[in-house]
């Protein structure tokens, strides 16, 4: 065999030069055979020959032996090794010509050489990318897509094949094929082809490739994808052939429009559906199928218009369905329903609708399968849920009274910032009553946990919710004994900190606090207002152009109620606020420029 092969090599030199059509015809099938039986070492006798150059001679459109010059081209380069000889021997501007054929052996196996060369290697794409073979490719597709028979739909799955390995992994390559219209003309063929399974995953693999690039959402969106790809979908039976729609639907849900469409095309039914087959299951993949199935139904909630139109006013059957996966001993679904109520609740209609309809006791019963040693998981969701319920003011009263306070309270002990973040999100979210704002804030428990939290400065925002917390507890409960527990738990210095916070509306809340501090517990919060350097930071906000016109007004509000101690008032009169002070009289703000006046006034009675 191997003798034999190296006569043919040298034979083939000879008549390629002669160009004798039989006995170069011989040569191929002799290649072609030794191909078939071991590639690779025929693969490197060939790359040794140095008769690849050869083969860019022998690519011409008139000859009869062109089609097997591509198709040993085409098995030479599944070998990763023979892809860069391939280009260097300069056979890609010839291949690219033969795109032009029109016969039907040439364009099969040319698509094949191409698209072996371009098998992940960057120089095989660059070289066909100058060529400019993916418009030609394109141009193919669209004119062949609707002709139904076998031979043209092996060649139409091979283009398809050569666009994949040309654009894969390569943004910049996908995002020419985009713009070369390729997204209308696969889905096109997706819906001619859907009956035959080469061509329809090669199409799903090249959606699943392009679906990743943002700028193919809007071209995705303007076409029937959502419908083709849930007909398909529903005819799957193979777990491995819906995984692979499963992979397209879900970059492509990410988009608001197409979450729409599948809604429209029924994908939740069929996403219930494979719920309700799996959730006893312990096979692997059914497992991850339910998961899969359960997390797109989610990710199709978080648009504001498939979200309504699912909820149907609370009355929808998917809406119940969901319901129905809370107290299920899934914890998947325990999960999928907890983040399928959050993304419910993003309205005040449909949080009220909830309320009143019970779904705070599923949350907290859901709550309290999970305290001991728990799914953090499931958790962060159920407390996402009630946080987000808790925003309508007419709620509040409700799981106050329902016991969500003391039902959250139970996850103080967690040391997940998921969690704590949470936890924080939904207690300050509840607390705009006087009532509960005092009663929290006396818990000396939950006090001190705050205080700890200010300080974790690997979780900016568990650290930023501690600190609002705090704030809103004073600010709404306005209590003296919910100061002194603060003051004694140390919370104060994280007051003072916040007001030099980047976001105004921090800034805002402790200045208030620290107001309120100042007006009704000065005697308490003195030495710790002192040491933490509050009258050199409202120095330093008031003179800052850059201050907000609430952060300079409350700034100035709290320099008055600090006058009534005398080591902070020493430090006020030693820092010249007057001068700063003064200036601010022309604020062009009314209610900045009133308050300098009284302030002024203030510090010129009590110098």
């Amino acid at each position: 065999m191997a003798d034999n092969l190296s006569d043919t090599l040298k034979k083939l030199k000879i008549t390629a030069v002669d160009r004798t059509e039989d006995s170069l015809e011989g040569c191929l099938d002799c290649l072609l055979q030794a191909l078939a039986q071991n590639n690779m070492e025929t693969s490197e006798k060939i790359q040794g020959s140095g008769i690849l150059q050869l083969f860019a001679s022998l690519l011409i459109p008139q000859s009869s032996c062109t089609a097997k010059v591509a198709n040993i081209i085409a098995e030479v380069a599944k070998n990763e090794f023979m892809r860069i000889p391939c280009v260097d021997a300069g056979l890609i501007s010839p291949l690219v010509q033969l795109l032009n054929s029109k016969d039907q052996e040439v364009l099969l196996q040319t698509g094949r050489a191409l698209g072996n060369i371009c098998y992940d290697s960057h120089e095989g794409r660059s070289a066909v990318d100058q060529a400019g073979g993916a418009q030609i490719v394109i141009d193919h597709l669209r004119s062949l897509c609707s002709i139904t028979d076998p031979a043209n739909e092996k060649l139409l799955t091979v283009f398809c094949g050569m666009l994949m390995n040309y654009s894969n992994e390569n943004d910049s390559l996908q995002a020419q094929l985009i713009n070369m219209g390729v997204i209308p003309t696969l889905v096109k063929l997706l819906g001619i082809h859907c009956q035959n399974a080469a061509l329809t995953e090669m199409c799903l693999v090249a959606f699943g490739n392009l679906a990743e690039l943002e700028s193919s959402k809007e071209q995705f969106a303007s076409t029937n994808i959502a419908e083709e790809l849930v007909k398909l979908f529903k005819k799957q039976i193979e777990h491995d052939k819906r995984e692979m729609i499963f992979e397209v639907l879900a970059p492509l849900a990410e988009n608001d429009a197409i979450k729409l469409q599948l809604v429209e095309a029924g994908l939740v039914e069929c996403l219930l559906e494979i719920v309700q087959q799996k959730v006893d299951s312990d096979k692997e993949d059914d497992i991850a199928e339910l998961k899969t199935a359960s997390d797109l139904m989610v990710l199709l909630l978080l648009g504001d218009e498939s979200m309504q139109k699912l909820f149907e006013g609370g009355k929808g059957n998917v809406f119940q369905r969901v319901l129905s996966w809370i107290p299920s001993n899934n914890h998947q679904l325990q999960l999928a329903g907890a983040l399928a109520i959050a993304n419910f609740a993003r309205n005040d209609g449909n949080c009220i609708h909830m309320v009143d309809n019970g779904i705070v006791e599923k949350l907290m019963d859901l709550l309290d399968r999970h305290v001991e040693d728990g799914n953090v998981t499931v958790q962060h969701a159920a407390l996402s849920a009630l946080r987000n319920l808790a925003i309508p003011v007419v709620n509040k009263a409700k799981m106050l009274s329902a016991g969500v306070t003391e039902a959250v309270l139970k996850f103080l002990k967690s040391e997940m910032p998921p969690v704590q973040f949470k936890l924080l999100g939904t207690l300050r979210m509840l607390i705009d009553a006087q009532e509960a704002a005092e009663q929290l804030g006396k818990n000396v428990k939950l006090v001190e946990r705050l205080v700890e939290w200010c300080e974790a400065k690997d979780h900016a925002g568990v650290m930023g919710e501690s600190n609002r917390l705090l704030s809103a507890l004073i600010r709404h409960s306005k209590s003296k004994d919910v100061i002194k527990t603060i003051v004694q738990s140390g919370g104060v210095k994280h007051l003072v900190t916040m007001a030099t916070s980047e976001h105004v509306i921090m800034q805002n809340e402790a200045l208030v606090a620290l107001a309120l501090i100042a007006a009704l517990e000065l005697g308490t919060a003195e030495k710790d207002l002192e040491s933490a350097k509050l009258v050199q930071i409202l120095h330093r906000l008031l003179e800052d152009e850059r201050s907000a016109p609430e952060i300079k007004y409350n700034s100035m509000v709290l320099i008055c109620a600090l006058m009534g101690s005398e080591s902070l008032h020493k430090e006020v009169q030693d820092l010249a606020f007057l001068d700063v002070v003064s200036k601010l009289r022309s604020h062009e703000n009314k209610s900045v420029a009133q308050q300098a006046s009284l302030t002024e006034q203030r510090l010129t009675v009590d110098s």
